[in-house]
C-alpha cells in the first residue's frame, strides 16, 4: 500500500506537479489550513503532513500548533519561499520534523519524505489474509484514538463490509469492535494522566468524549478505579483485604 501525504498549499500549480513528481505516493493536496485541519480531525492513514508555512487564512505555524495539540506524535514537515532563520526556528520548536525552503529539488524533497516515513513497499490491504487485516484494523484504532472511529471507517480501510469484520473481529480477537476502542482510548488515558498531559477534563475531551461524566464511567468499568484515584496514584489502587477479628 502507497504511504499517504496530506501536502498543504495555497499553489495548486505546485500541488498539481507535487502529485506527479511523487506519484508513488498517495498524496491528498489541500489549499488552507482549515483544510487541512478538517481532514486530520478525521480518521485517517496518513503518515505525513507537508505544510507550507504562507498560506491563507490560518498560518502555517497556526496550524502546525493545533495538529500537534490534536495528534502530538503527527510528523509535519514545514514548507515555505520565505525563509528566515526565525520561521525556522519556531517551525522546529512547534515540533515540525523538518523544514524545507522553496524552490526545493527534488532529490531533498524525496529524501526528507522517506526519512519521515520510513516506509518500505507495502502491501494492499486487499491482498492480506484476514488475520493481517484484523492487525490492520487494531493499529488503524490505536492510530486514531484520539478521533471518532467508527465500524465503517475501519471496515473501508481493509476492504471488508462492517458487518463481516464486526463478526471476524470477535472472533480472532476475543472483543468486539466498540469493546476494543474503548480499551484502546483508556489505555491512551492511562499514559495522558502518568506523563501530567491534563486533567480529567482536558483527557476525557482529547479523547473525544461529549462530557466527563462518561469518560469517568468508562475507565472505571475498564481500568477498575476512577481515574482521580488513579491520577493520584500513578495505577489503580489494590484493595487491602479486610483483618478478620
Amino acid at each position: 500500500m502507497r504511504s499517504k501525504i496530506l501536502l498543504v498549499d495555497d499553489n495548486k500549480d505546485l500541488c498539481a506537479d507535487f502529485k506527479l513528481w511523487f506519484e508513488d505516493y498517495d498524496i491528498t493536496a489541500v489549499h488552507s489550513a482549515e483544510e487541512a485541519l478538517a481532514v486530520l480531525g478525521k480518521p485517517n492513514e496518513l503518515g505525513l503532513v507537508i505544510l507550507d508555512v504562507q498560506l491563507p487564512g490560518m498560518g502555517g505555524l497556526a496550524a502546525l500548533e493545533k495538529i500537534k495539540a490534536l495528534e502530538p506524535g503527527r510528523r509535519v514537515i514545514m514548507l515555505t519561499g520565505y525563509s528566515t532563520k526565525d520561521v525556522a526556528i519556531k517551525a522546529l520548536k512547534g515540533g515540525a520534523s523538518g523544514y524545507i525552503e522553496k524552490p526545493f529539488s527534488l532529490k531533498e524533497m524525496r529524501a526528507a519524505i522517506e526519512k519521515e516515513l520510513a516506509a518500505s513497499p507495502g502491501e494492499n490491504p486487499a491482498d492480506w489474509d484476514i488475520d493481517a487485516r484484523m492487525e490492520h484494523v487494531k493499529k488503524f484504532v490505536e492510530a486514531n484514538c484520539f478521533k471518532k472511529v467508527s465500524l465503517r471507517d475501519a471496515a473501508d480501510a481493509v476492504f471488508l463490509s462492517p458487518k463481516y469484520l464486526s463478526r471476524v473481529f470477535r472472533e480472532r480477537t476475543g472483543l468486539g469492535f466498540t469493546e476494543y476502542k474503548l480499551s484502546v482510548k483508556i489505555s491512551q488515558a492511562r499514559a495522558l494522566f502518568k506523563s501530567g498531559a491534563g486533567n480529567i477534563k482536558q483527557v476525557s475531551a482529547q479523547l473525544g468524549y461529549a462530557n466527563p461524566e462518561s469518560f469517568i464511567r468508562q475507565f472505571k468499568k475498564i481500568a477498575g478505579c476512577v481515574p482521580s484515584a488513579f491520577r493520584s496514584n500513578g495505577a489503580c489502587p489494590v484493595e487491602r483485604p479486610k483483618k478478620r477479628r
